[in-house]
């Protein structure tokens, strides 16, 4: 007799083949990654190709226009042209007006008096045409002090800044008027 029955099973099952899975998502993960470098690689690339064309098309903008307008020279010329150095305004004697501001007066009856005075400028051009690097020395002459004349010097800078000494001058009574005047303007 025949026995027709099947071996028995065994106790455990049987061991699975190897996922294919495991190794596709690694291949995956790599694919992204190219993936992703070869798209921000076109996009500096084509950046790079709009600048250029950009570039271009200004620069035959101004031929164009330039070739089609009546006078040729005058606008190649001002395409061409680097931009002007700033022109800043001259200044001079006559660009101020000076008056003395007495500060400080002590007389001595019949003997004169010993008066402090400081410069009282007026700039008579717009500070904003000067030039803001300069310094300017302004130099003044004060007269009816005693001796004679004192010459001082003040210095403009930063298109608004006043430097000056404050002056002592000694008058021989206390009825003699002072007097003021630019004698000369350097620039520094």
């Amino acid at each position: 007799m025949t026995d027709s029955t099947p071996p028995p099973m065994p106790g455990f099952p049987p061991p699975l083949p190897p996922e294919p899975s495991a190794p596709a998502k690694k291949n995956r993960t790599n694919l992204v990654i190219i993936g992703a470098a070869t798209a921000v690689i076109a996009a500096i690339i084509g950046t790079g190709i709009v600048v250029v064309q950009a570039t271009d098309d200004d620069s035959q903008r101004a031929t164009t226009t330039a070739s089609s307008a009546p006078d040729e020279d005058v606008v190649t010329a001002a395409a061409e042209e680097p931009d002007p150095e700033p022109t800043f305004a001259e200044v001079d004697s006559d660009s101020f007006e000076i008056k003395l501001r007495t500060t400080e007066r002590q007389c001595f009856g019949s003997a004169g008096c010993n008066v402090t005075v400081e410069p009282d400028m007026t700039l008579l051009v717009d500070s904003a045409d000067l030039d803001p690097d300069a310094v300017y020395e302004i130099t003044y002459e004060i007269r009816g002090d005693e001796d004679g004349p004192v010459i001082e010097t003040a210095e403009l800078s930063d298109q608004t800044s006043l430097n000056f000494t404050p002056s002592l001058v000694s008058t021989s009574s206390a009825s003699k008027k002072l007097s003021v005047e630019i004698t000369d303007v350097q620039v520094r």
